[in-house]
């Protein structure tokens, strides 16, 4: 997990879903989508949100894959949002 940006580079999703996010970017609101996508009562650092994230990302992906019926394309795409923003904010601190 320390290397966000080869995380993201090997990410294979749909390109739809990937389209999505990147335009969903612009209303990304981390108090408020944070609480929502990962249970945290206060933001935590964008470390520790990404890897909650990438977690949970994982487990849509899977059930997305998977054809079941409780998948939420709606729930990926904002997981896929939440990825990038919180990859942004880490960038400038790791150099990349």
């Amino acid at each position: 997990m320390s290397d966000i940006s080869t995380i993201l580079a090997n990410l294979r999703r749909p390109r739809l879903l990937i389209r999505a996010a990147r335009h969903g970017l612009q209303d990304y609101r981390r108090d408020r989508d944070l609480k929502r996508l990962i249970d945290a009562s206060t933001p935590p650092s964008p470390e520790t949100a990404f890897k909650r994230l990438f977690h949970a990302e994982e487990q849509a992906e899977e059930t997305r894959r998977r054809g079941d019926a409780g998948y939420s394309i709606a729930r990926h795409v904002d997981l896929l949002i939440a990825m990038l923003a919180e990859a942004r904010l880490l960038r400038p601190a790791t150099g990349a």
